[in-house]
This record gives structure tokens, sequence and C-alpha cells, in this order.
């Protein structure tokens, strides 16, 4: 007897469930492997997603596409959406509070000096070569300096677990601190670039004034959609258990998000402004509320990473990586300069700031946005993914295997009490 035909699954969307199923699983197994041999899990993720062939036999005669550009886009925002709302869940006031000021120094004015050195440098090049007018030049300058300006704590914290405990609390507040208050600022940056290439005939002050509306928009819907869901399921006991906490927080999230982007707000950073609001609320299960989202924010860091190097062919990233190695060391120069000079009179010795330095890895925002200029039909958007892979790269090759032991090197690290102990008995 045959099944009926409306209780079976299209082939097309059996092959994409099997198929992403099993990425998302292969996936999650290396990030924890990668744990275990102390290697960055997303580097990992990438490669996968750059061995997989994006196209599909189906049949002799036909061919099916596992992600397309339109879908990578759209994943890769509510991935982003996710994971800059956890970034502000896990954001503790209190115990920021005494790396807030320069934190906030190195997320704002930091970003923005590093996206105008990198424009800069990057004009200084075009002009050199010639041949294009500098309306060209700017915005696709702009856009790569705020697509490399937002660092990623998840990565740094992943890679100096073999530390844990044993480094300056400061030190790694600010670290925390700074990448998940600098990601919505290179964020607006970038839409700011990509604003001014579909700008001919608009004044400057209307792109400004786009630009603060959705900061302002983003940061005023944020703050009142995270207020009202913390006195939501405040007043709602029932809401507010361990089995509905987390799916609430994501459902008003979702509508948060949408709503805030209809309105013309930016809808990640109203997602980390809401989460700093949800994550420093008293009559919360902060617990169960951290618990959930980061799961939440580990799959769509893993979908992010995987759809990246899903959509983007290797030899593409190949053909990049000698532009990337030169942005990959101005990246590195200005960030030396931004860091010295923002935390020249703070607490944190010299040996402190030069780790600061070396540990502004790159991660999941200057994928999403380099998806995001592809997806836009900008002329150099289709650069943009695999300059920025292999950027992420180089990072995670050369500062990520670096990290634990310029710690050491540098006499950051407290003793192991373990070894301590050990050695005492």
């Amino acid at each position: 007897m045959h099944a009926s035909p409306a209780l079976l699954l299209d082939n097309g969307l059996s092959l994409y469930l099997v198929a992403f199923g099993g990425l998302l699983l292969v996936s999650v197994l290396l990030d924890d492997l990668a744990a275990r041999v102390r290697v960055p899990g997303i580097l990992m993720v990438l490669l996968l997603g750059l061995l997989i062939d994006n196209q599909v036999e189906v049949s002799n005669t036909r061919e099916l596409t596992l992600l397309s550009l339109d879908h990578a886009q759209q994943i890769t925002q509510a991935a982003l959406v996710l994971v800059l709302f956890f970034g502000g869940l896990t954001t503790n006031w209190s115990e920021v509070r005494g790396v807030i000021k320069p934190a906030a120094r190195l997320a704002t004015i930091g970003v923005l000096i590093t996206a105008a050195l990198i424009t800069a440098v990057g004009i200084g090049f075009d002009l050199a070569r010639g041949g294009e007018a500098l309306a060209q030049m700017v915005p696709r300058n702009l856009f790569i300096g705020a697509m490399v300006a937002s660092t990623d704590a998840s990565a740094v914290l992943a890679l100096l677990r073999p530390l844990q405990g044993r480094l300056p609390q400061p030190l790694m507040d600010l670290i925390e601190c700074e990448s998940g208050f600098n990601d919505p600022m290179a964020v607006v940056l970038a839409g700011l670039a990509l604003a001014l290439v579909g700008g001919e005939g608009v004044g400057a002050g209307v792109l400004v004034t786009d630009l603060v509306r959705q900061f302002l928009l983003g940061i005023l819907i944020g703050f009142l959609g995270g207020s009202l869901t913390v006195q939501l399921l405040g007043t709602r006991m029932g809401l507010n258990q361990a089995s509905m906490l987390p799916v609430v927080s994501l459902a008003l999230l979702m509508v948060l998000s949408g709503g805030t982007s209809l309105l013309g707000g930016s809808p990640l950073l109203a997602a980390y402004v809401a989460g700093l609001v949800l994550g420093n609320s008293d009559s919360l299960d902060q617990a169960v509320l951290e618990e959930a989202h980061s799961s939440y924010a580990k799959m769509a860091e893993l979908l992010l990473f995987l759809c990246m190097g899903l959509v983007v062919a290797p030899q593409d990233v190949v053909y990049a990586a000698g532009m990337a190695f030169l942005l990959f060391l101005v990246m590195q120069l200005v960030r030396l300069v931004m860091v010295h000079l923002l935390l020249w009179r703070t607490s944190f010795s010299s040996a402190e700031r030069i780790f600061v330095c070396w540990a502004g890895l790159r991660g999941a925002v200057p994928i999403a946005l380099a998806i995001n200029a592809w997806s836009s039909g900008v002329s150099w958007g289709v650069l943009m993914p695999p300059l920025a892979l292999a950027v992420v790269l180089y990072g995670l090759f050369v500062q990520g295997f670096a990290l634990v032991p310029l710690a050491r090197r540098m006499q950051l690290t407290l003793p192991d009490p373990g070894a301590d102990s050990s050695s005492t008995a």
C-alpha cells in the first residue's frame, strides 16, 4: 500500500533537509573537535563549506544549487540578529563597569578611526593605479574599512580556553565588551557606504539623516522592545519559566527585528540593545536565558560561516589572497595605532595594550556584511565575500594560533592553581 502523495516531501526539499542537516551536524562535530585540539572552530567550519560543492547533481540532466546568493543573504542577516542579541544579553553592566569607557571608545571612535584609515590607504592605492573616479573609490574603500572594523570575541575567548581564569579579568572584559559594542557601529558604516553607491542625485544631508534615523530608531525600538519584554515576562510568571522563556524571547526578538526594519531602523542595533536590556534585568532567569540563546547564537554562527564557505568558490579566495594579505597587514598596523592611542592614559599596561591589538580577530560580522554587499547588486559587491573570507582566514591562522603563546611570553598569565597544587603534593 502506497503512502498518500500529500504525506511525501518534495525531492528537492528532502535533499535540502538531508544536506543542511548533515552539514550542520558535521559543523557541530568539527567545532567540538576544534575545542579539543585548540583550533578555531569557525576555521574548520569555513573550510568545510569551501570543500563542499554548492552544485549537486540530481540527475544526468539536472543540477541543484544548495544555497543561492539571495538565500545566503537572508540567512546571514537572521544569523547576525541572533549573534548580536546574544552579545548584548551576555554584557553584564556591573562586571564591565570598570572598562566601559575604554571599551566604548574602542567600539565607537576606534571603529571610525579604523574605517577612516583603511579607507584612506585604499583610496591612495587606487589613485596610484589610476583610471577611476574618486566618487567610485570612496564608497568601496569605506565599505572595506567598515567591513573589517569589528572584532569577534567568541573566536578570541574560544582560543583562550587553555588560559581560562588565568588572565586579568579587566583585560578579558575589555576584549569582550569592545566586540559587543563595535558590531552595530560597523554595520551602520557599511550601510552608509552602500547608500553612497546609490546616492547619485542624493544630497549628503539625506544620507546623514538616513544614517541617524537608522541609528536612533534602532536604539529606541531596541530599548522599548526590551523593556516591554521584561515587563511582560516579569508580570506573566507563566511565561518566565525555563520551558517558555527561550521561546517567548526568541519570538519577541523576531517581531522586534522585523518591525524595526519595516520602520526604517537598524534591526541589528535594535537586537543588540534589546539584548542589553534583557541581560541586565533582575526579574528574569538569566541562566536559562543565556543558556538558550547561546545555543541559538552558536547555531547562527555555524550557519553563517557554513553559508559563506558554500557560496564562495575556493578559487576566488585564492585570487583574493594577495589583496587580503595587504589588507590584513594594514588592519594590524591601524589597530596597533588605534588601540595605543585610545588606551594611552588608562590602567592597561603596554603589554596588555599589545595583547588587545593582537586579540582583534575578525569573524561573523565581516562575512555577513560581505554577503550583503554582494546581494545588493553594486558593481564591486562580488569581490567582497572572497576578500572577507580570506581576511578572516589570515586572522585565524596568524593571530589565532599566537594568542596563547603571546600571553605567556608577555607574562600576562597568572600561575596555574592546578600545577601549583600538584607540585606541592
